[in-house]
């Protein structure tokens, strides 16, 4: 069914509160994805395994996706045994708003598959949120809500669906480079157009979308492995502009130390076979922390002798930290809700201080974290722009990447280490991943495990 391409008014923005939270109709257990690249356009097909959440619906209830900047093409309801269902506009199929769709025809039964294909065009998208291009590559961000400018779904983190084959299909000399999240199950020529070339991606580990990401381009790169302390070998990559490969070492180098550190600290082991870094020169966020695929802004990537400083080297070490130690606090266990950003980015933060504390000079890290807050966050808890770090409500999610939410968060994970000492701590951390691994919770259950 080839839907209308609709203009529509996009909504004034509404204040969210935290108390108004409430589960989704349906979860999506898995999500198949088959993008492909071409030049002035990218289609987008998505196959959404959904399940009734009977805890908050009855049979028949709204699918309700979220979608932005989407040309909608095909709306297609497969049924458990097989069947499918093309779905027309209306109250009997679906209905589209500024803000996404809301799929009213799904019948009665608990579990089903949902269809979509939608064509963007990442090479307008200067928003640098869902997909765009940038330089010599395409490029995904996705935290906070740029999945929903890549394909119609429940862009919320509480969502966490396993992506169970997610292809990647492009010209060969624009992109010889396809990269997505987890293990390369599968890639070759494609068989209709010898001039393009596909590769396949699973992660075994369900993740909430904004953890998505999608990387095609032409790009140089390093390469080596690291021996996990279960004796599994890991690939690894570090990936950027050809002319910059010379650059890379260092991000290698801090790259395997923060995985001997996680494993020493705090005997986090990390879980898939390949871990693959990418340095992007038009980035709005520092780095992004995308399950096996890190996306880094090129600043905090590359280094040289000649170029960097040692304030440079030490930055960089301590954010490749900080984006690997999201691997466990923040991806397999993430937030039940953006109001829980703290329980990632506070938690994350205390980590990666940790470490470059252990790196360097444990005295010298602490001075500069508490010039940092005295320069910054406590003039924000000063003025007008003062918040707690777990905010009770907001208008615009992306204004919440605060040094409150951050660093201030982190003061307060440190609170718990004092009071509970180092191996307290490591403590209530093993109860803490034990409970709730593969979950999205909030700052409530951090504080059960390390009060237990």
């Amino acid at each position: 069914v080839q839907a209308e391409t609709q203009v529509l008014e996009k909504a004034p923005a509404v204040e969210k509160f935290r108390k108004d939270y409430r589960q989704p109709n349906y979860w999506i257990k898995e999500v198949q994805l088959d993008v492909r690249i071409f030049d002035g356009e990218t289609k987008v097909e998505a196959v959404l395994s959904c399940e009734l959440n009977t805890s908050v619906a009855s049979p028949g209830a709204e699918l309700v996706l979220d979608g932005e900047d989407l040309k909608l093409e095909v709306v297609e309801l497969i049924s458990a045994d097989g069947s499918a269902k093309a779905l027309v506009e209306g109250k009997d199929g679906y209905e589209l708003s500024s803000e996404g769709m809301v799929v009213r025809g799904v019948g009665s039964n608990a579990t089903f598959k949902l269809r979509t294909r939608v064509a963007i065009e990442p090479e307008k998208n200067t928003q640098l949120s869902g997909l765009y291009f940038s330089g010599c590559m395409y490029c995904t961000q996705m935290e906070a809500e740029g999945f929903r400018r890549f394909t119609y779904f429940p862009d919320r983190p509480d969502v966490m669906a396993k992506y169970t084959s997610v292809r990647i299909e492009a010209d060969k000399k624009q992109c010889p480079v396809l990269l997505g999240n987890g293990n390369e199950i599968d890639q070759g020529t494609c068989t209709d157009d010898p001039s393009r070339h596909f590769a396949v991606f699973q992660d075994p580990f369900a993740k909430p979308s904004y953890l998505f990401a999608v990387v095609a381009g032409k790009l140089g790169g390093i390469q080596d492995t690291f021996t996990t302390a279960s004796g599994r070998t890991v690939k690894l990559a570090v990936f950027s502009e050809p002319e910059n490969v010379d650059q890379l070492d260092h991000a290698m180098v801090s790259l395997k130390k923060s995985m001997k550190w996680d494993e020493d600290r705090f005997g986090l082991e990390y879980d898939l076979d390949v871990y693959n870094i990418v340095a992007v020169n038009d980035f709005n966020m520092g780095a992004m922390e995308n399950k096996g695929l890190n996306v880094f802004n090129t600043a905090l990537t590359l280094a040289r002798p000649d170029t960097a400083t040692d304030g440079d080297y030490e930055r960089i070490e301590g954010v490749i930290g900080h984006e690997y130690f999201h691997n466990w606090t923040g991806n397999r266990v993430t937030c039940r809700d953006w109001f829980q950003l703290t329980l990632k980015e506070g938690l994350t933060v205390f980590r990666d201080q940790e470490f470059s504390g252990d790196m360097g000079s444990p005295a010298v890290k602490r001075i500069e974290e508490v010039r940092i807050l005295t320069a910054g966050q406590f003039r924000e808890d000063g003025g007008p722009m003062a918040h707690p770090i777990r905010p009770e409500s907001y208008i615009a999610m992306d204004n919440f990447y605060t040094s409150t939410v951050y660093c201030k968060g982190a003061e307060v994970i440190r609170m718990y280490q004092t009071l509970l000492g180092r191996d307290g701590f490591r403590k209530g951390m093993d109860l803490y991943f034990q409970r709730h691994d593969g979950s999205a919770v909030s700052c409530d259950e951090f504080r059960a495990a390390m009060a237990d």
